[in-house]
C-alpha cells in the first residue's frame, strides 16, 4: 500500500513539474504574420521594424526592456494612421515602461490626427494600448477588433 501511495505521489509531482515548465511561448512574429494574412487590406504597404533599436528610435522603448517584438508602421503619414506594435517585455517593471512609451505614442497619434478628418479621429479613438502581463500592444488600424482578437488568442 505504501508503495502505491509513494508511486502515485511521485507521478503527481512529475506531472505538476512538467505542467509548470511546459508553458506555451508566444512567437510575436508569427502573430504578426497571422494578422497580415487575415487583414491584408489594413496591413499592406506597412514598414516592418526589424531591430530592437527601432523601438527606441520610434517609441523610446529601451532595448533592455524587450524580450521579443513584432512591429509594422505606415511610413506614409499623409494617409490614415496604421501602427501595429506587439512587445513582450522582460518583466513587469519593463512592461509598465513599455506601456508608458506606447501610451505616449498613442497620444501623439491622436493629437496629429485630431486636425485631420473626423473619420481618422474616430478610427484612432476606437484603438488603444493594451497590457496583458508582460505583453503590451499598440494597435491603430481600421480592423482593430479583429487584430486584437488574433493577438489576445495568441497570448492567452
Amino acid at each position: 500500500m505504501k508503495r502505491i501511495i509513494t508511486a502515485t505521489m511521485a507521478a503527481l509531482i512529475l506531472v505538476l513539474a512538467f505542467a509548470g515548465c511546459g508553458g506555451s511561448s508566444v512567437d510575436l512574429k508569427k502573430v504578426m504574420t497571422d494578422v497580415n494574412a487575415k487583414y491584408t487590406d489594413a496591413t499592406s504597404g506597412l514598414k516592418e521594424l526589424k531591430e530592437v533599436a527601432d523601438l527606441d528610435k520610434y517609441y523610446s522603448i529601451a532595448e533592455k526592456d524587450v524580450k521579443q517584438f513584432a512591429a509594422e508602421i505606415n511610413p506614409d503619414t499623409s494617409s490614415a494612421p496604421v501602427e501595429i506594435v506587439l512587445v513582450e517585455a522582460v518583466d513587469k517593471t519593463a512592461s509598465d515602461s513599455v506601456k508608458k512609451a506606447l501610451d505616449a505614442r498613442y497620444q501623439s497619434i491622436y493629437s496629429t490626427y485630431s486636425s485631420y478628418s473626423a473619420d481618422q479621429v474616430e478610427l484612432v479613438k476606437k484603438c488603444k494600448v493594451t497590457q496583458n502581463g508582460n505583453f503590451v500592444t499598440l494597435v491603430v488600424a481600421s480592423d482593430y477588433d479583429g487584430i486584437m482578437e488574433i493577438v489576445n488568442n495568441a497570448i492567452k
